[in-house]
């Protein structure tokens, strides 16, 4: 199990509000959440639906504003940044990986892999070819870099994706629901992938899922309600984790 003592803060969050609404009637999406994602970490975020999951890939990324509290990504405040600010800090430490895993039909693989590199004007040096080289034979890719996306199974087009969010060396992945469209066995193959990302490549991970077995890959799950985290759990088999979540959709007394 991976140790948190020795292992590098990529997101900090502290007492990280985000409210919609008036003043009248205010409705909490998260309510003073602190928070640390580390570099070489695999945690899973879960909880009932409207308990803030969304929202605070949202806030993380730069995508939502949060209304009180801070976020820092390598030790920098993004609270506060204007748009084109957020767009390059999102570029260079942030990757994400999708559920509809969000490839552009009309480019290859590799192309596809390639593609966070020509939107920031960024041609990679050896030392980057050779990484992305590197995640390509890892992940089993070579024979498939010419091929269009709908040429490929549901699990190629996910590895083409992780290879993409991967290939920056981001500070943290954001994996909203990555195994939401893949069979079993492909949804097993893409969670092993995640969690050689955090223990190989020192690779910060944090992942929204519904599903206890995806799950139970992580380093650490935590579980969200209401806009807070009101647990974090090391060490859970997928049944354990489904008690966790049945327990927080039960009505209070």
């Amino acid at each position: 199990m991976t140790t948190t003592t020795t292992l590098a803060t990529a997101v900090e969050m502290r007492s990280v509000r985000r409210i919609y609404g008036d003043e009248s009637r205010p409705i909490y999406a998260l309510r003073d959440v602190n928070l640390d994602l580390r570099r070489s970490e695999f945690t899973a975020i879960m909880g009932p639906s409207g308990s803030g999951k969304s929202t605070l890939m949202n806030v993380i990324a730069g995508l939502d504003e949060v209304s009180a509290g801070d976020i820092r990504i390598d030790g920098r405040s993004i609270v506060g940044m204007d748009d084109t600010a957020r767009t390059v800090l999102r570029r260079r430490a942030i990757g994400f990986v999708f559920q509809s895993f969000n490839l552009v039909p009309t480019l290859t693989a590799d192309e596809n892999i390639r593609l966070p590199f020509l939107l920031a004007g960024i041609r990679p040096d050896d030392a980057v070819e050779a990484w992305i080289a590197h995640l390509i034979e890892t992940l089993g890719l070579t024979d498939r870099l010419h091929h269009l996306p709908a040429h490929l199974s549901g699990g190629q087009q996910q590895r083409v994706a992780i290879v993409r969010a991967l290939a920056g060396r981001p500070s943290i992945i954001l994996a909203d629901e990555p195994t939401g469209a893949l069979d079993t066995r492909t949804a097993r193959e893409v969670l092993t992938l995640l969690t050689l990302a955090a223990r190989e490549y020192e690779q910060g991970i944090a992942m929204v899922t519904h599903d206890p077995v995806a799950a139970s890959y992580a380093d650490r799950v935590l579980m969200l309600a209401d806009g807070r985290i009101v647990g974090e759990y090391r060490g859970l088999d997928p049944r354990r984790i489904s008690e966790l979540i049945i327990a927080l959709q039960e009505p209070t007394a």
